[in-house]
Formats: C-alpha cells, sequence, structure tokens
C-alpha cells in the first residue's frame, strides 16, 4: 500500500484520488498508513478525495466530511473538522464528538422519510 501511495506521489499531484484504499488492511496497518498520508498531506499540500465507509477514518483524516445516499449517490451532508490531528487524536474527546456527530448525520441521512 505505501509503494502504490508513493507511486501516486512521486509527480507531486495537485488532485490525489483514493477509494478506500486500506480496506482490506488490519487495524494497527490501516492507523500507521492514515498517519503516514497525514503527514505526506502536511509535506506535499495537495488536495487530497479520500472516500471510505469508515466513520472513523473519515473523522480522523477529513477536514471536510461529505456524506453521501445511497442510490441515487447524491450529498446528503457537509460537515468541517476542526479537530488537531496528531498522535494523541484517537483519544482526544473532540475526535469521539465528531465521530458522535458524523454518526447522527449519517443516522439522519439514511433513515427513510
Amino acid at each position: 500500500m505505501r509503494v502504490s501511495i508513493a507511486r501516486a506521489l512521486v509527480t507531486r499531484p495537485k488532485l490525489l484520488l483514493m477509494d478506500e484504499p486500506f480496506a482490506a488492511l488490519d487495524e494497527f496497518t490501516r492507523h500507521r498508513l492514515q498517519d503516514d498520508l497525514l503527514d505526506l498531506w502536511r509535506d506535499i499540500g495537495c488536495t487530497i478525495v479520500f472516500v471510505t465507509h469508515s466513520i472513523y477514518e473519515a473523522a480522523f483524516l477529513a477536514r471536510r466530511i461529505v456524506l453521501m445516499t445511497p442510490r441515487p449517490g447524491r450529498i446528503a451532508k457537509e460537515m468541517t473538522s476542526e479537530i488537531q490531528r496528531g498522535a494523541s487524536t484517537r483519544l482526544d474527546p473532540a475526535y469521539a464528538l465528531l465521530v458522535s456527530r458524523v454518526s447522527q448525520a449519517m443516522a439522519t441521512a439514511l433513515s427513510p422519510v
């Protein structure tokens, strides 16, 4: 996975599209690669569009979270995040609150009218 990301970043793109790149990984490897991705993002400064089904991953990585409805895929809600990302982010109450807010927004977006 790191090699694939490195290959994509070698040309210093302005935009990087990532479609569930960490989905098949164990939790420890996923966390390490999420940390690596944030470090790369800080170094390179490109825009990353990251698709994930994990609320925890979205809350950890994203500055902007866009929730989509299933078929047809439409934007149900947009949220922003100002949490500080670092080694202790996953233990921060602000992170837990963001996960809760995203979970509630998902429940609302997916509930039948």
